[in-house]
């Protein structure tokens, strides 16, 4: 039978003092007293029964026995520590594997991502684009942002954004012969429905919004009706109709004039973006990366929105 192996530490502290010939430079190396040394040694000799280094005038001698293990202890360590600088490697560049809703990835995080990749050329991101939960022990993934309550149990939970609904349209309804001006004038235009399975109590539908702005005669269930934000931002954006859209996914089309807020009416929701990972994925430098990342794109966000000259 092959016999155990004795303990690491004994190990370590043999091929430190082997290698250097010194019990002082061995402890100065591992941070520990050359007493420590020492005895690490005598466990590693109790363990084989066999003396592995004397002394010999003011240094320090390997026995056969000791000569034969270092060898191989040198090369193990050696191969240790470059297993460990590969996993660090993976760590700060490789492929980062990140889960997002679709409208979510589609409306703000696919725009702003070509900055990620210029500032870390080292890393691919990976998008997967879902509204189910993740599973990151089994599908691998290091990071999800996901649009909720924040309820998410046995992982670590950040806010990122919160969100509200403005109704939006293109440029080109608030002009013309019948502008869109005031809510009252909505029944002129066809209203389309954002029915994306999100299951938030707070966010209203046209029927909802319609009643709290206190415009009566306008049917809020009719027009086309979409099962993901995009998209509905998207029609509105082809002149379709007069969207309720989620403004943080809309705010991109609206700073570049392809929609338009024809009325302050925005309705603050309960449910939020939220960066979700595993305790232990935030150790690796590459998910560091994109989580400062991320913050900075909200700071920025929030920055150009407050300044009207953006």
């Amino acid at each position: 039978m092959r016999r155990s192996l004795p303990p690491l530490n004994s190990l370590r502290a043999f091929e430190a003092a082997a290698r250097h010939l010194s019990l002082t430079q061995a402890a100065q190396e591992l941070s520990v007293t050359p007493a420590a040394i020492s005895h690490q040694i005598r466990l590693l000799e109790d363990h084989i029964g066999m003396a592995v280094m004397q002394r010999s005038g003011r240094g320090l001698v390997l026995t056969d026995a000791g000569a034969a293990a270092f060898v191989h202890l040198k090369d193990g360590f050696q191969r240790l520590s470059a297993a460990m600088d590969a996993i660090d490697s993976l760590g700060e560049r490789g492929t980062l594997h990140i889960s997002v809703a679709p409208s979510f990835a589609a409306k703000w995080l696919l725009p702003r991502l070509d900055d990620f990749e210029k500032r870390h050329p080292e890393i691919d991101v990976h998008v997967s684009s879902s509204m189910q939960l993740v599973d990151f022990a089994r599908d691998g993934t290091d990071l999800a942002i996901r649009y909720g309550a924040g309820n998410y149990p046995e992982v670590v939970v950040e806010r990122l954004l919160s969100e509200e609904v403005v109704p939006v349209c293109a440029p080109e309804l608030i002009a013309g012969d019948r502008p869109l001006t005031r809510a009252s004038d909505l029944g002129q235009f066809t209203l389309l429905h954002d029915d994306s399975p999100d299951n938030d109590p707070s966010c209203p539908n046209w029927d909802m919004w319609l009643r709290a702005a206190g415009v009566e005669g306008i049917d809020g269930t009719r027009g086309p009706r979409f099962n993901q934000s995009s998209l509905v931002i998207e029609a509105a954006v082809l002149g379709r109709g007069v969207a309720l859209a989620k403004h943080r996914l809309a705010a991109e089309d609206i700073r570049r004039g392809r929609l338009v807020t024809p009325f302050a009416a925005a309705v603050p929701l309960d449910f939020a973006y939220f960066i979700v990972s595993p305790k232990a994925k935030l150790n690796l430098p590459k998910v560091s990366f994109f989580r400062d990342w991320l913050r900075v794109q909200v700071r920025d966000s929030d920055l150009n929105a407050s300044d009207p000259s953006i």
